[in-house]
């Protein structure tokens, strides 16, 4: 079952249940570390493409200037 299909009411039973279990004093620090980790992954997950995409960009030059005739 996928992530996408959990709905209003699941969110609001998931929100429910860690507010008893963690408080609302502990809930918005909870809030913003998984706010960090969430950005912190996503710009590692843009460096990794980057990366990938640059060392594409350089294989291609590799095979560009080896094919070539030299003069």
């Amino acid at each position: 079952m996928p992530f996408g299909s959990i709905g209003i009411p699941g969110l609001l039973l998931i929100l429910v249940i860690a507010l008893i279990i963690f408080g609302p004093s502990k809930l918005p620090e909870l809030g913003k570390a998984f706010g960090r980790t969430l950005s912190e992954f996503k710009s590692a997950t843009r460096g990794l493409v980057s990366n990938d995409e640059d060392e594409k960009k350089k294989d291609a030059e590799k095979v560009e200037t080896a094919a070539l005739p030299n003069k």
